[in-house]
């Protein structure tokens, strides 16, 4: 639960939702992984392309949670599709940064990890796996033009500042509504 919520949280969710309904665009239905067949999805995902076991380190003994590869936000616009999703433990799931305090994408986070186990002769072949996920499989990621990922970016970016803006005017009118009703 937050303990403090802003206007930011709320334009961020509407964000996500957009990009999940994007990604049930490519995919041709919904992709819930809590239940139905999106869960199904999750959990063949999970067992059966990873072997039950954390896409960057390989641990197989955790509780393994969902990592969206591209990342499901306003700054990357990965899709909530099964083509972009793995399963990581909790460690794994916090995604490291760089020098600038930038969140890395998958493949510098995978090497990252893969240098702080002293394991970066696995990182190739991590990679290969995570890469046949995303491209090849029977999950495969939609193959976004420039065009296509630009328009993501564009409608994301509107709908995130359009959020803050009505959350800002709700506030306006309600101090408007207080001043002229409650405290005459």
């Amino acid at each position: 639960m937050a303990i403090y919520n802003t206007s930011s949280d709320s334009a961020n969710t509407a964000v996500r939702a957009l990009l999940t309904k994007i990604g049930e665009y490519y995919l041709g239905r919904s992709f819930n992984t809590g239940s139905g067949k999106g869960k199904k999805d999750w959990i063949e995902i999970r067992e059966t392309y990873f072997e039950s076991k954390c896409i960057y380190c390989e641990e197989n003994n955790l509780k393994l949670q969902i990592e969206h590869l591209i990342m499901f936000n306003r700054k990357e616009y990965g899709l909530h599709h099964p083509g972009n999703i793995g399963p990581v433990c909790s460690d794994c799931n916090k995604r490291r940064r760089d020098e600038n305090k930038k969140f890395l994408n998958w493949e510098n986070h995978l090497k990252q990890i893969c240098l702080e186990r002293n394991e970066l002769d696995s990182f190739e072949r991590r990679k290969a796996k995570i890469l046949f996920h995303i491209n090849e499989s029977e999950y495969k990621y939609p193959n976004l033009s420039e065009t296509e990922k630009h328009s993501i970016r564009v409608i994301a970016n509107s709908l995130y500042e359009n959020i803050k803006m009505e959350s800002e005017k709700s506030l306006a009118l309600y101090k408007e509504l207080d001043e002229a009703f409650v405290k005459n």
